[in-house]
């Protein structure tokens, strides 16, 4: 097969790693890419949201399955360009990537279907929401319904905190259009969770649980990021709950798509939020995430490239599907600055030595390769993953990688997978 993946994150490093272990691939093209996907396919200087470009290079290339990282080419409409163009893609028509694309949408979907989520209500006009959150119990979240990059939630503390946040997204648009609508809703409390599952618009096969580390600093301090680190299974989360997860959270969205008219075929992935009410979902992603991703592709044991196209086909089986036993961690290595401003250009040095540990790869997320050097390009510059027996020793194995690796100014958190262990760093 020629396939194409769209994206130049750390997760698309990660896909591209475990698509090109598989004997059915002929050629892989990675658009954009970065420093780690360029040695394991060709990059392509396509930007991941030029749907038309991406269409008449996968047609142009005889491409037979195109597989989308990112969420923006989804919300954007490529699987259904690429359908028009009779060429297979893994991941969900315009539809029902609203589930990411519209909060207000994912929020209306759970309330029809019955998915436990938190209390919300849906807000198009300043004035209307600003009198809202003047009496919303306190702690409420505001969140801008389109697409933020990750960082148009607001967990208000204060009322001052919910009004600053629903000025900078309805009136100062710091989020373009993406805030032209907002939700708030209730804040939950407990434990997250990351559950993901393959879907092929009908048959749901469940992945193993994970937690995301989405704060900057140690301790779930400081500013959202897109990802810190990740592990796999979170403790949170057992095996012998993912069936009961599914048909909590899953299966009703996934029938409802399909009886639309929409079937989901892709990455369905639920952020929930362990409460003593019971899970809740936080908010659906309609792709990998990023670093979740990576821990996941080191536990995958299966041929990754024949679970996307049975999904992609419509007939996913749970036996296309298993996983290794051991646990799995990823260390996100950042330009120190990272959410926020951070410098660029720094040379990278000991991957390959990291890489000699027994079980370890590193992904690249914001690299460029530089003649025979890796340079930095991004502030998540490094996922440092590596399985162990246990979660105690895939952890010490990462961070024991993560020390082999220099660049200037690097950054990573110190305490990844510690909440699993029970214990602070």
């Amino acid at each position: 097969m020629n396939i194409l993946l769209v994206g130049s994150g750390g997760r698309e490093h990660a896909l591209a790693w475990k698509i090109s272990r598989s004997p059915k691939v002929r050629s892989l093209y990675i658009a954009p890419g970065n420093g780690g996907t360029a040695r394991l396919g060709q990059n392509i200087v396509l930007r991941d949201d030029d749907i038309g470009g991406i269409v008449a290079f996968a047609r142009a290339h005889a491409i037979d399955l195109v597989v989308t990282g990112p969420e923006a080419p989804l919300v954007l409409g490529l699987a259904d360009a690429l359908k028009e163009a009779g060429i297979a893609c893994f991941g969900p028509c315009a539809f029902a990537a609203q589930l990411e694309g519209s909060k207000a949408f994912a929020k209306n979907m759970m309330r029809k279907t019955g998915v436990p989520t938190a209390a919300f209500t849906v807000f198009n006009r300043y004035e209307e929401a600003l009198g809202h959150v003047r009496t919303h119990p306190l702690p409420m979240v505001v969140k801008a319904d389109g697409l933020a990059a990750g960082k148009g939630v607001v967990i208000a503390q204060t009322r001052e905190e919910a009004e600053n946040a629903l000025k900078e997204m309805m009136l100062d648009k710091v989020f373009g259009p993406a805030g032209e609508t907002v939700v708030i809703e209730e804040a939950l409390t407990g434990e997250e969770a990351s559950f993901l599952a393959f879907c092929d618009g009908k048959n749901i096969v469940p992945m193993p649980s994970l937690q995301d580390h989405k704060r900057i600093g140690d301790g779930d301090t400081g500013p959202n990021t897109g990802g810190m680190g990740a592990y796999s299974p979170a403790p949170v989360l057992g095996e012998s709950r993912y069936a009961a997860m599914t048909d909590l959270c899953m299966r009703p969205i996934v029938d409802r798509l399909a009886a639309l008219g929409h079937p989901f075929r892709g990455v369905l992935y639920a952020g929930l939020m362990m409460t003593d009410r019971g899970p809740m979902v936080l908010e659906y992603n309609v792709r990998f995430g990023d670093p979740e991703c990576q821990p996941l592709m080191a536990r995958l044991d299966s041929d990754l490239v024949d679970i996307m196209t049975a999904c992609a086909a419509g007939d996913l089986a749970a036996g296309h599907v298993s996983f290794r036993p051991e646990t799995s961690c990823c260390v996100v290595m950042a330009a120190k600055g990272y959410p926020r401003t951070y410098p660029k250009g720094m040379v990278i040095t000991g991957i390959e030595e990291a890489e000699k540990l027994p079980d370890v790869v590193v992904f690249q997320a914001g690299t460029k390769r530089d003649g025979d050097r890796i340079i930095t390009t991004g502030g998540r510059v490094l996922g440092v993953t590596a399985l162990g027996a246990d979660l105690e020793k895939a952890r010490a194995r990462a961070y024991e990688a993560v020390e082999r690796i220099r660049f200037d100014n690097s950054y990573h958190r110190t305490d990844i997978a510690c909440k699993g262990l029970g214990r602070k760093a």
